[in-house]
């Protein structure tokens, strides 16, 4: 196994993305740190690109990816080789590239301009939401042998978790703001990893007054040692359930 995540890890970086993916964020982190010396301010808007661009950027190249390794991954089913080791070892080389390319992009520029635990916890979100949407964009990869059917179930999943889940989210708040919802919010913003982060980070940056009473509950129920378990096992599992599905189908899969 870990010689085939080696060949593979090369692989993806031969393709020459990750580096400018890796060189995007390096550039606009640092830019945004020298346009303004405020560090809340700096990671806000940060929070916006982590938001929307990482896991964008994850899922489509995990989907581009796998489906130009085909002809690898029929060659290696041709040989002894366990699917389940050439399902993990491709997600592992894959997430391992684009966790390497955000910690030096981000996390760099974060190191030299001073760490807190607002950064830190940007840093966080970012890795789990990579890793989250690899994992969606393997499930999808393996549902359809299709390119253009995977890549556009994929670009779904970003879509509805980014804008779609938003607008049903404040739609339900808005339809039964006469009832006591701040302990359903809890659960349907576990329902959507992106909503679960931007709350996380949110609360670091001390501006949940800003939301209110549900804010204030936010406050008491995230920030504490529980609540801080929860989202951390959430995410966990955002990450885990989707993988394990695709490989179960993997597996299964007639190639």
């Amino acid at each position: 196994m870990p010689r085939i995540i080696k060949y593979i890890f090369y692989d993806i970086l031969r393709t020459r993305f990750i580096l400018f993916y890796t060189l995007f964020l390096l550039v606009s982190t640092m830019a945004m740190f020298q346009l303004d010396t405020d560090t809340g301010k700096v990671i806000m808007s940060l929070m916006n690109i982590v938001l929307m661009v990482i896991p964008l950027v994850s899922i489509v190249f995990t989907t581009i990816h796998f489906y130009n390794s085909y002809e690898f991954i029929e060659l290696m089913l041709a040989q002894p080789v366990n699917r389940k080791v050439i399902y993990f070892s491709e997600y592992i080389s894959t997430a391992l590239s684009l966790c390497i390319a955000y910690i030096i992009g981000v996390g760099l520029p974060i190191i030299l301009y001073g760490i807190s635990p607002s950064s830190l916890t940007l840093l966080y979100i970012g890795l789990m939401l990579t890793l989250v949407f690899v994992s969606l964009a393997f499930l999808a990869s393996v549902l359809t042998r299709d390119k253009a059917k995977a890549i556009g179930i994929t670009l779904l999943f970003w879509f509805y978790f980014s804008l779609i889940y938003d607008g049903l989210l404040l739609w339900i708040v808005y339809s039964f703001s006469d009832y006591p919802l701040e302990k359903l919010t809890v659960g349907l913003v576990a329902l959507n990893p992106i909503d679960l982060a931007r709350i996380m980070m949110l609360l670091k940056l001390d501006i949940s007054a800003l939301m209110g009473y549900t804010g204030a509950f936010y406050q008491n129920f995230f920030g504490s040692f529980w609540g801080m378990t929860f989202s951390a096992g959430v995410l966990a599992l955002w990450i885990i359930l989707p993988l394990l599905i695709g490989a179960r189908i993997f597996i299964k899969k007639d190639l």
